[in-house]
């Protein structure tokens, strides 16, 4: 089942990648409804599962926090860390083309890029969905109620995983067949990570510690990066109610999983 759901997941990855060649116009909708799904998974299903699960406290902290606010914190590193390497890049290019310090990118004021940034951060990206997979396998692994809301949470941020993927890797110039081979890459992921659980059951403790950590950190792609971005361009009414709707819809399906 995770591998049949992880398909789903392959296509909306790709379809991310479709539009952001095609069609942006409406994007911020589905971003908004991503985020909201996010946020629902994370706070209804995951942190309570994980909580049930890992049992002990440490240091007068339940372990599922520790690892849920560990996976937050993680994600931010990461984040931050591909934040530098490109300002870091883009300061090079700009010296390079003789900007001066001041310079915010290289001639006509377009911000200065290269390849290999946009190839990293894709790399990152494709790994983030390798997690997801086995994410999604473990999920699966507690109860179908619980692999059902990880995999709509999946599924439907994937669309941004695919989105995002392929405008990063041909914003820093590189080419639409390099873009395309990291967006495939990206898509395949996820089904690799799921079917990998196949081969392994992670003991009830772990388990609930791997879903804490993994929750943590999709709530930082949810609050810092997927809902900011669908508010940036388009901070409309109908993009919040997407996102409250995702919760409500969430919280109806684990309401239904009882």
């Amino acid at each position: 089942m995770a591998v049949f759901v992880a398909l789903g997941a392959f296509l909306m990855t790709l379809f991310g990648g479709w539009t952001a060649r095609r069609v942006t116009d409406r994007r911020h909708l589905v971003l908004g409804l991503a985020g909201g799904l996010m946020l629902g998974v994370v706070g209804l299903e995951l942190l309570p599962e994980a909580m049930a699960m890992a049992g002990e406290d440490f240091l007068g902290v339940h372990q599922a926090l520790l690892l849920f606010v560990g996976g937050f914190l993680f994600a931010h590193v990461v984040e931050r860390l591909l934040a530098v390497r490109r300002a870091a890049h883009g300061a090079a290019d700009g010296a390079a083309d003789g900007a001066g310090p001041h310079s915010h990118g290289g001639a006509g004021g377009r911000p200065a890029r290269t390849p290999e940034v946009g190839l990293t951060a894709a790399a990152a990206m494709v790994l983030h969905s390798l997690m997801d997979g086995i994410a999604l396998g473990a999920a699966f692994q507690v109860s179908g109620g619980v692999g059902a809301t990880v995999a709509l949470a999946v599924i439907t941020h994937d669309f941004a995983d695919g989105f995002n993927t392929y405008t990063l890797t041909s914003l820093y110039g590189n080419d639409r067949r390099r873009a395309f081979a990291m967006l495939l890459a990206d898509a395949v992921a996820p089904v690799v990570g799921a079917a990998s659980t196949l081969l392994f059951t992670l003991p009830e403790e772990l388990l609930g510690s791997y879903l804490g950590f993994f929750g943590g950190a999709l709530l930082y792609l949810a609050a810092a990066e997927i809902l900011p971005e669908a508010h940036h361009e388009h901070p409309a009414l109908s993009t919040l109610l997407c996102t409250v709707g995702g919760v409500a819809f969430i919280w109806l399906v684990v309401a239904l999983a009882g």
